[in-house]
């Protein structure tokens, strides 16, 4: 049994001078000089990969909306060759039924809801829509 509690001592005393080495030796370095100059390094080595991956971030946004714009541009393309086409179809002509007719189309998507209707003299009724608003 005595040898049981020499060996559990020698492990105690062991383990509290590694504890203390682990608490020590840290302090120590904390005020030698070449620790801070490491530790600035480190600092600075990874203050500039964060400012590179913000650049590699922002130049692969820039790509991003880059590719966007090309593609809204094809679609205008693409919009304006199927305006062309219609007009084409109507023998180059607009009618004002035709002109009606895109009015009225242009109503569904609108978000302005009042329609104006002109009168007799051509002058539109402004007030009517807004009695019961009001």
């Amino acid at each position: 049994m005595k040898n049981s509690n020499k060996g559990e001592g020698e492990i105690v005393m062991v383990l509290i001078i590694t504890i203390l080495a682990i608490i020590i030796i840290p302090l120590l370095l904390a005020g030698c000089p070449r620790y801070n100059v490491w530790r600035e390094e480190m600092s600075g080595k990874a203050e500039f990969a964060r400012a590179e991956q913000n650049r590699l971030i922002l130049i692969e946004t820039a790509k991003a909306n880059l590719e966007a714009e090309k593609l809204n541009a094809q679609a205008e393309i693409e919009r304006a060759k199927g305006a062309a086409e219609a007009i084409a179809i109507e023998n180059g002509s607009i009618t004002p039924t035709y002109i009606q007719y895109l009015w009225v189309r242009q109503q569904n998507t609108s978000a302005n809801k009042i329609i104006y209707i002109p009168t007799e003299a051509g002058l539109p009724i402004l007030e009517a829509g807004k009695r019961g608003t009001e």
